[in-house]
């Protein structure tokens, strides 16, 4: 009957050191799960930018066509074309 005691000691043991690893493997997961939502805040606040971002490009784009430089003739005449069409559109509107 003495082998009892020791395979009660050592089964405390082993479940003490399987609670530090539950308890580690817990405090990793939180860890984990904190920084998952901190790159989730990061990819967000990175869309918004690139979201920003092609806006400007495409305001840019417009405003260099509507300058004229040469290398947006053909969108320059374009757009231009479209604003006649709008302003025709609202004239006759107010005609009517």
């Amino acid at each position: 009957m003495s082998g009892l005691p020791e395979i009660v000691d050592s089964l405390e043991n082993k479940i003490e050191r399987l609670y530090q690893k539950l308890e580690k493997l817990n405090k990793k997961n939180q860890e984990l799960e904190n920084e998952i939502s901190a790159s989730a805040k990061v990819i967000s606040n990175q869309s918004e930018e690139i979201n920003l971002l092609k806006r400007q490009h495409e305001t840019l784009k417009i405003a260099n066509s509507l300058l004229g430089s040469d290398d947006n003739k053909r969108d320059t005449k374009l757009k231009i074309n479209s604003l006649i069409r709008e302003i025709d559109y609202c004239i006759a509107q107010l005609s009517d």
